[in-house]
């Protein structure tokens, strides 16, 4: 996307009989999740009137819904400029990669002695699909590594594992989307998960927390060193916080 292009959210029309404050809220925030919000230098600004007109609703549900958006920390308000999408500085970036790394690490140690046949079978699905070399095939692999991490998750069988990387997807989405294709990162990362799947194969905990972790930690080291682009995009939390303190 060029720099002067200006990003719009892409959303559906909403369904009058459900809750409608609550269909915004998800159907927003499932369309910030799937933009490219570190792909570009300009600020996502949210329009209540554009997404009045785009969701088919009037603008009190919108309202209501990017108020609880703010608070879960999707969106924020910049004075004099109105609602955008957050966007966070390298520092925090890595911060967030560091809490996930935490977190699947210990989910995939909870999964391992308990692993079952059909959650190995998904995790296959997710990598034996691509070649050795994903490189031609990007997209598609991006989105199967994301699902891939998420499944590791789950498979802890902790909710509060989920509920607590839910609020950093949309960024360990969107960098890890932007990182892929530096550095053989996608290559690397095929490899990185056929060790992590055969490691739970063998039901070996420790094998299995220490090489997600180290995957994991491979990204927040790939971003300290070529994430400088992250504090160039507009609107992050740490320039909002130098320019309104």
């Amino acid at each position: 996307m060029p720099d002067d292009a200006v990003p719009r959210l892409r959303v559906e029309p909403l369904e009058i009989s459900l809750g409608l404050r609550k269909q915004a809220c998800e159907a927003i925030k499932r369309a910030i999740t799937e933009m490219d919000i570190y792909g570009h230098t300009r600020e996502i600004r949210l329009d209540e009137r554009q997404l009045s007109q785009d969701l088919g609703v009037s603008r009190t549900p919108i309202r209501e819904a990017l108020s609880v958006l703010e608070q879960e920390g999707f969106v924020h308000t910049v004075p004099r400029r109105g609602l955008t999408v957050v966007r966070k500085s390298k520092r925090e970036v890595v911060e967030m990669i560091t809490v996930w790394a935490a977190i699947e690490s210990m989910a995939a140690r909870l999964a391992a002695p308990r692993v079952t046949e059909a959650e190995l079978a998904e995790l296959h699905a997710l990598v034996d699909v691509f070649q050795e070399d994903p490189s031609e095939q990007i997209s598609e692999y991006s989105r199967a590594n994301m699902a891939f991490h998420k499944a590791i998750i789950r498979m802890g069988n902790v909710e509060l594992m989920t509920s607590l990387t839910d609020n950093l997807f949309i960024h360990m989405r969107a960098v890890r989307a932007v990182t892929m294709t530096q550095d053989n990162r996608a290559q690397r990362s095929i490899a990185d998960h056929r060790g992590i799947i055969a490691a739970l194969e063998r039901r070996d905990a420790d094998l299995a927390e220490r090489l997600v972790r180290e995957h994991t930690m491979g990204l927040a080291a790939h971003v300290e060193m070529h994430g400088d682009f992250l504090d160039r995009t507009a609107g992050s939390d740490e320039e909002r916080r130098r320019q309104y303190a």
